[in-house]
C-alpha cells in the first residue's frame, strides 16, 4: 500500500521526471559497471567509474548539441528570415489544396507569418513564461533524480535478515519496480530502434531514390526514435508528423507515407507483443486501457507512466498469487 501510494503521489506532485531519471541512471550504472570491472577494480570503484562515464557522456552530448545549434543558427539555412521563408513556402503549397474558408486565415507571406508569430507571443506571454518556468522545474527535477539514482547505485542492498519487516518489504518493492522499469524501457528501446531503422530507410533512401525529398527527414528520424520510447502512442505521434510533412510535397506522397507507416505500425504491434508483452505479461490492449485511464486521471504524465505502473501492478499481483 505504501509503494502504491508513493507511485500515485509521484504523479500528483509532478515528480515523474525525477523518478524516471533516477531509475534510468541507476539502471545505466548497473549495466556499465560489470564491463568496467577488472580483476583489480572492486564493485564500488567500477560503479564510480560508470557514473563518471555517464556524466562525461552527458556533458559531451550537451556540448555537441549546443555547438550544433550554434552552427545551425549562424548558417544561412538556420537564419530567421530563411526559416520564415521556408515556412511561408510550405504554407503557400497548402493554400492550393485547402478550402477557401481556411485559406483566408493563413498568412500569405513571410512578413504576415512573422507578424502572426509576434501577435501570438504577445497574446500568450503569460503562457510562454509559464512554459519556461515549468521547463526549468522539470530540468531541476531530472538533475536531482539523476543524482539520487547515482547515489542509490552506490548503496549496498542489505540482506533480509539485517532489515526490519517494513524496510525489507520496501526494499523488495523498490527492487521490483527497478526490474519492471528495466524490462519495459529497454524492451521499448529495441522496438523504437527497429521502427526508426525502417522509417529511416523510407525517408532517407526510398523517397530520395524516387526523386522525393521530404523536409526535415533527418530530424524526423531522430524524433521517431525519441517518441518511440512511448508504447503505441509514440508511434502514432511520429506517424502523424511524417504524414503532415508529406502533405507539404503532395497528396500522393502523403498517401504513400500513410500506407507505409500503417505497415510499420502493424509490425510494431507484433514487436510489442513479443518484446514488451511477453516480459511484463501484458497484451497490447491491456497497455492501451491502462494508458487511456491514466491519461484521463493524470494527463500526459499518466500516459508516460502507464506502461511502467501497470507492469509493476501486474507483477505484484502475480507474485501474491492473485492472478
Amino acid at each position: 500500500m505504501l509503494a502504491g501510494a508513493g507511485l500515485v503521489l509521484v504523479l500528483v506532485f509532478r515528480l515523474l521526471p525525477a523518478l524516471l531519471a533516477g531509475l534510468l541512471i541507476y539502471e545505466l550504472v548497473e549495466v556499465l559497471a560489470p564491463p568496467l570491472r577488472l580483476s583489480r577494480i572492486r564493485r564500488r570503484s567500477a560503479q564510480l567509474l560508470a557514473i563518471f562515464v555517464l556524466v562525461l557522456g552527458v556533458v559531451l552530448m550537451l556540448a555537441a548539441a549546443v555547438a550544433g545549434i550554434h552552427a545551425f543558427v549562424r548558417s544561412e539555412s538556420g537564419s530567421l528570415p530563411a526559416l520564415l521563408q521556408a515556412m511561408a513556402d510550405v504554407i503557400e503549397r497548402w493554400r492550393t489544396v485547402l478550402p477557401p474558408s481556411i485559406v483566408q486565415q493563413i498568412p500569405a507571406d513571410a512578413d504576415e507569418l512573422k507578424q502572426a508569430a509576434v501577435d501570438w507571443l504577445r497574446a500568450h506571454a503569460g503562457t510562454v513564461q509559464h512554459i519556461g518556468t515549468e521547463s526549468s522545474r522539470v530540468l531541476a527535477h531530472v538533475l536531482v533524480g539523476a543524482v539520487i539514482g547515482a547515489m542509490a547505485a552506490l548503496y549496498e542492498s542489505q540482506p533480509a535478515h539485517a532489515l526490519g519487516p517494513l524496510a525489507w518489504a520496501l526494499q523488495t518493492r523498490v527492487t521490483l519496480l527497478h526490474s519492471v522499469f528495466r524490462r519495459v524501457v529497454f524492451g521499448q528501446v529495441r522496438i523504437s530502434a527497429v521502427n526508426t531503422v525502417f522509417t529511416g530507410i523510407y525517408l532517407a533512401i526510398a523517397l530520395p531514390i524516387a526523386g522525393i525529398h521530404l523536409p526535415l527527414a533527418k530530424t524526423m528520424i531522430v524524433v521517431t526514435f525519441l517518441v518511440g520510447m512511448m508504447p503505441i502512442v509514440g508511434n502514432l505521434i511520429s506517424n502523424t508528423i511524417i504524414v503532415v510533412l508529406s502533405f507539404s510535397v503532395s497528396a500522393g506522397v502523403a498517401a504513400t507515407s500513410l500506407a507505409f507507416l500503417i505497415v510499420i505500425h502493424k509490425l510494431e504491434y507484433f514487436l510489442n507483443a513479443q518484446i514488451i508483452g511477453t516480459q511484463v505479461r501484458a497484451h497490447a490492449w491491456e497497455l492501451l486501457v491502462a494508458m487511456l485511464l491514466m491519461d484521463a486521471v493524470f494527463g500526459i504524465p499518466g500516459v508516460i507512466a502507464a506502461p511502467i505502473y501497470y507492469a509493476y501492478l501486474k507483477e505484484e499481483l502475480v507474485q501474491q498469487g492473485l492472478i
